[in-house]
């Protein structure tokens, strides 16, 4: 009994070091692209006043002016 929760603990952790599913560097949408062209292209993460890295949910959810 033992063992088979070890084997699966050890297999959880070893599965949280897997590569991301969506990389930063690849298009988010089939019109990030177009936002880029057009200086409306907003980050995937921002920093606030402490320099903690945040991810940007404001920013990407408003529309565009």
């Amino acid at each position: 009994m033992w063992c088979v929760l070890t084997v699966g603990a050890v297999w959880m952790v070893g599965a949280g070091c897997a590569k991301p599913l969506l990389s930063p560097t690849e298009p988010r949408s089939q019109y990030s692209r177009y936002d880029l062209v057009r200086g409306q292209y907003a980050p995937q993460y921002v920093e606030d006043e402490f320099g903690r890295r945040k991810p940007n949910l404001r920013g990407r959810l408003l529309l565009p002016d």
